[in-house]
């Protein structure tokens, strides 16, 4: 094994990330994990990675469409080296335009998005009947169209960026001893452990149930309509989330909320109806107190860090995120935005 620079907790996609940028950088790394890789959240199979309206600009949306233009290079490059696909796809998305005033917001950020968005993608409001035969039923006749919406496999992508590490020379293990400066990114459970540590809440877990359905129409858009995700991958399957569920007895089991979750999407997209089922997950997300990634030194462990509470959105935010992060753990720059400091997440009740 290699006399480790950095030692990384944690194998989802954040740790994975992290020791993927150390590793261009010229850092050697260790990535240690005793469940292996993608266990957690990021081994999911959702991989929605879509971007918030064009409006109220506001540092962390700005961020959001920087790491989303990234990723159209980024994800390719990892491939590149690993030989793994992961699953990336820019291939936009619809979303259902439920009324009226959803129609006029609709048609106000296709000009937001314009200036927002540089020209680098569209938000455009089509007809049903332009959209084809792949189109959610729309009381309004309606749908947002955008391209910087993009897919990708989560648990896929897991593989290809540790198959990547590891061809450059890099280790993935059950247990070490750290060496070199220390990231955590560990999850909800690292969540779970920081409050604990430090006596409040600064983050905490979020059950997400999906469903995953055979169904081959790899370079469709995805589609969201009514709070549903509907996510066509490239292999032959298609996605359907998730649940957002802060209170839970069983991490990792499904129950009616997945049943709901598919009938839902039937609904909006009647030809999912006759699709076999062929997998149900359920997992926890990390989200940190104010709901934006965690990233920085740790508040009372010298030379560690964490990377932490990607939530619903770490996959779109982890290729700008981990370059930030290691700008300040190898180079000791802080480029991190305000609103993802460690800090800002320790704000949270203190327990009694």
């Amino acid at each position: 094994m290699c006399s480790a620079d950095i030692t990384i907790y944690g194998a989802g996609a954040f740790g994975l990330s992290a020791a993927f940028e150390a590793q261009t950088r010229g850092a050697k790394v260790r990535v240690i994990d005793p469940n292996g890789v993608g266990f957690g959240s990021s081994g999911g199979i959702v991989g929605a990675l879509a971007p918030h309206t064009p409006e109220r600009w506001e540092p962390k949306k700005e961020f959001q469409l920087a790491s989303l233009l990234m990723s159209r290079e980024h994800w390719p490059r990892i491939e590149d080296i690993s030989g793994v696909s992961t699953g990336y796809g820019n291939t936009g998305r619809l979303q259902a335009i439920p009324n009226d005033h959803q129609l006029d917001l609709a048609r106000f950020r296709t000009g937001s998005a314009e200036t927002l968005w540089k020209g680098l993608a569209e938000w455009r409001v089509v007809s049903a009947a332009e959209a084809g035969d792949w189109a959610p039923e729309t009381p309004t006749g309606w749908l947002v169209h955008d391209t910087l919406s993009a897919r990708i496999n989560p648990a896929r992508a897991c593989a290809s960026l540790a198959a990547a590490i590891i061809a450059q020379g890099g280790d993935i293990v059950a247990d070490a001893q750290p060496e070199g400066k220390v990231i955590h990114a560990t999850g909800a459970w690292g969540l779970y452990e920081m409050s604990k540590r430090l006596n409040r809440e600064v983050g905490n877990g979020v059950k997400g149930q999906a469903i995953l359905l055979a169904y081959d129409l790899p370079n469709a858009p995805q589609i969201f309509t009514g709070g549903v995700h509907i996510i066509p991958h490239n292999d032959g399957t298609l996605a359907i989330g998730s649940t957002s569920e802060r209170y839970f007895e069983n991490p990792q089991d499904t129950d009616t909320l997945a049943d709901d979750l598919l009938a839902r999407a039937i609904a909006a997209m009647p030809q999912l109806a006759d699709a076999p089922v062929l997998k149900r997950w359920a997992g926890v997300r990390p989200r940190a107190y104010t709901r934006a990634p965690m990233m920085g030194a740790d508040p009372d462990r010298r030379e560690e860090f964490v990377f932490n509470g990607g939530f619903k959105i770490g996959f779109g935010m982890v290729p700008l995120a981990a370059k930030k992060l290691i700008d300040l753990v190898l180079e000791d720059r802080d480029t991190i935005p305000e609103d993802f400091k460690v800090e800002r997440s320790l704000v949270g009740p203190a327990f009694s």
